[in-house]
């Protein structure tokens, strides 16, 4: 059945483009400092990827919806990847590290809403919580493997061939993405100005305006800039602490740092999709949203380098919680009514804001005031966004999204 293998392309190419997103983040971190950069100096360029990804979320999401070919998306966006992951191998300066952070975060913010639409086209909205726990699940499996093969790329050849091997694996991603078949919509064709326009299923197009006064949109945007200023500079910083006071073995225990949790999220994910469902958006999300102050804290007082990985399990259970939930949520305030990738734009967006600020006010208070501090702060805004789900976050499940027999969707 041609559905049957989509889906099975689905679950590889979920984990090839985890392979490609792993060799960013904490591995340029420590890259950076091996080359005498400060930590104040790495979180302003690693900032530089997210203000790049701001700028870029809501004409992406935008794009993505009005485009039929939802792979095309997903292939110029892992082709932008490799440029990028070439470009940080070829040196560790400024204009080469900042060419790659502003391509880099370009390419995110269009290969993310892009997968989700065809996930989306694949299976039926009851069924989207399910699907987007596998997509999860092999996302973090793929992340696992491949930071265990950075790790002794980095440790027994050089930090420079990590990227090279970033590149390297893209080229899978773009093969299975090739493998994945769906019905494309036929095209809208064009009505009279004021005329309702329509999504290809035929139901009413929300305007602009319309989603961006949903409550639900705005509550979960602001809990998304809490979230990731909680966590966006947490690894980043407890790597460049490893980096600069632990000669040997550094790069294992950066990349265990990413295993373990991986293995956690790809364990917790299906079951976060399930509950999600089951149980409704709300109590999952507190769920997945405690255990940021918990692990800043613990960061803080973690002396000994080879803690950071118990610490850093608990990244597991709020990454498992956050990667199924956005896209979900997301498609709960979407609605059907056509703007599905630009809601997840917007939420892009959000964590964006919140993970520019994390990065750089983390680098600053840690250059300034000691990492313990910066770790603190970053406890600080943990908490705050526990509070703002669990006082302000409205249910989005409705009564339509239940189980049934449903067709895939097309057209998303």
């Amino acid at each position: 059945m041609v559905i049957a293998r989509s889906l099975r392309a689905l679950d590889w190419l979920n984990f090839f483009v985890a392979n490609v997103q792993t060799g960013f983040g904490p591995f340029i971190a420590s890259y950076l400092a091996a080359n005498k950069w400060t930590q104040g100096e790495i979180g302003l360029m690693l900032s530089v990827g997210t203000i790049s990804a701001m700028a870029s979320q809501l004409p992406a999401g935008a794009l993505v919806d009005a485009m039929r070919n939802k792979k095309f998306a997903a292939l110029s966006a892992i082709v932008a990847i490799i440029v990028s992951a070439l470009l940080l191998a070829a040196s560790p300066t400024f204009v080469p590290v900042f060419a790659a952070e502003v391509l880099h975060g370009f390419a995110s913010c269009m290969l993310v809403p892009a997968m989700a639409a065809i996930s989306l086209a694949l299976v039926s909205r009851a069924d989207l919580g399910d699907r987007l726990g596998r997509n999860a699940r092999w996302a973090s499996i793929g992340s696992a493997l491949t930071a265990a093969l950075m790790g002794a790329f980095g440790e027994y050849l050089s930090l420079r061939s990590v990227f090279f091997l970033t590149a390297a694996l893209a080229l899978p991603a773009i093969v299975a993405l090739r493998m994945i078949h769906y019905d494309i919509p036929p095209a809208v064709p064009r009505v009279p100005k004021g005329t309702p326009k329509r999504t290809p299923e035929g139901e009413e197009r929300e305007s602009l305006r319309e989603l961006l006064k949903d409550r639900r949109l705005l509550i979960f945007a602001a809990c998304v800039v809490l979230f990731h200023l909680s966590n966006a500079a947490m690894l980043n910083l407890a790597a460049g602490e490893v980096t600069a006071h632990m000669g040997d073995n550094v790069q294992l225990v950066i990349a265990a740092c990413i295993i373990v949790p991986q293995f956690i999220v790809a364990a917790l994910s299906p079951w976060v999709g399930r509950q999600a469902q089951k149980w409704g958006r709300r109590p999952v999300l507190i769920l997945g949203f405690c255990a940021l102050p918990v692990r800043a804290i613990l960061f803080a007082g973690v002396s000994s380098p080879y803690l950071l990985v118990p610490v850093q399990m608990l990244d597991g259970i709020s990454a498992a919680v956050f990667g199924v939930m956005l896209p979900l949520i997301a498609a709960d305030v979407a609605g059907g009514r056509g703007h599905y990738n630009l809601t997840i734009g917007f939420f892009g967006l959000a964590a964006g804001v919140g993970a520019t600020l994390s990065t750089a006010a983390a680098g600053f208070a840690a250059d300034r005031f000691g990492t313990a501090m910066s770790f603190f702060g970053l406890a600080g805004a943990g908490a705050l966004a526990v509070a703002m789900v669990w006082l302000a976050m409205p249910e989005t499940r409705g009564a339509d999204v239940v189980k049934d027999e449903a067709e895939p969707r097309v057209g998303v």
